[in-house]
């Protein structure tokens, strides 16, 4: 396939990137920096200097593609504007492909979208988003609502991602080994958890397959609570880690509404990328610390 995707160094975007070069794929990627650009052309990328922000910076370069993959996210103020204006563009250019063939387009969210619920949430389940991500579900409905004849929509919500060197859990190794690991909460709430590997092989099945479409749930299914994660990697450091709890008022002064969804408490289920015969090949943080902290190290080494 040839495809256009966003976020090609970004840490999902860099998993999904991987995963397409392995099955040997052509991407053209959208990237921010000069640096960008030349560590993606050593690698048989096409790059396209540009900024989600900007519009005419990537237009023209996403026409004519089998497959767009939309990962990347805006960190500042006016986050949800650049992503709308990301979907409506890129949509478009979908659509004028799906004119002469097959087209897929894939969208990022995630499942912090539903909220808490002690009981388990498949891809039916109502969003239910806090204040961090309270516009995301109105840009999944455009996204599925943009499906037509050759077009297919996908929006996939990773859980919390781990594996290498970036990323919340990749944050607990690099606290545990400075001595202090912070627990927002009492740390007895679940993550659903998803290995970078194992989601960047889900985005390309979603692309390919000519069936799919609708929403797609990404996560292990192991149901880790964040103190099981956290002694687990405290447990792999020579001096054992200091484990604070912070409670949750306290965190959000600090953090804002981010607090919030690290302290969210989630039992996520994934059939529909299941039925499509995704099976993660890592399971639980809790029992593959050492092998992450040889990741991250690895990860830091190179960077």
């Amino acid at each position: 396939m040839k495809i256009f995707l966003t976020g090609a160094t970004g840490y999902i975007g860099s998993a999904v990137l991987d995963a397409a070069l392995r099955a040997n794929h052509q991407v053209t990627a959208l990237v921010r920096t000069p640096q960008a650009v030349d560590a993606l052309v050593s690698r048989g990328v096409t790059p396209v200097l540009g900024d989600l922000s900007s519009v005419k910076s990537y237009r023209a370069a996403a026409e004519g593609h089998d497959a767009y993959i939309h990962t990347a996210a805006d960190s500042g103020a006016k986050r949800e504007e650049v992503d709308r204006k990301a979907i409506e563009t890129l949509l478009p250019a979908a659509a004028a492909r799906a004119k002469s063939s097959e087209v897929s387009f894939v969208y990022t969210s995630g499942v912090w979208v539903l909220g808490s619920n002690a009981q388990p949430m498949d891809e039916t389940a109502q969003a239910n988003p806090g204040q961090l991500l309270g516009w995301r579900p109105g840009h999944e409905q455009v996204v599925l609502q943009a499906a037509g004849p050759n077009l297919r929509t996908s929006v996939i919500r990773p859980g919390v991602v781990y594996g290498g060197n970036r990323g919340i859990v990749s944050d607990l190794l690099k606290n545990a080994l400075n001595g202090l690991i912070r627990v927002i909460g009492a740390g007895a709430n679940h993550w659903p958890l998803v290995y970078d590997r194992d989601l960047g092989e889900l985005y390309l099945m979603l692309a390919a397959n000519t069936t799919a479409s609708g929403v797609f749930h990404a996560n292990d299914e192991c149901d880790e609570q964040v103190n099981d994660v956290v002694a687990a990697i405290a447990g792999h450091v020579s001096i054992r880690p200091s484990i604070r709890k912070v409670p949750l008022p306290e965190a959000h002064k600090k953090m804002g509404p981010y607090a919030d969804a690290l302290a969210l408490d989630q039992i996520v289920r994934s059939p529909r990328a299941r039925a499509l015969g995704w099976t993660p090949s890592l399971h639980a943080v809790s029992r593959n610390a050492a092998r992450l902290f040889e990741e991250w190290r690895r990860g830091r080494e190179a960077a």
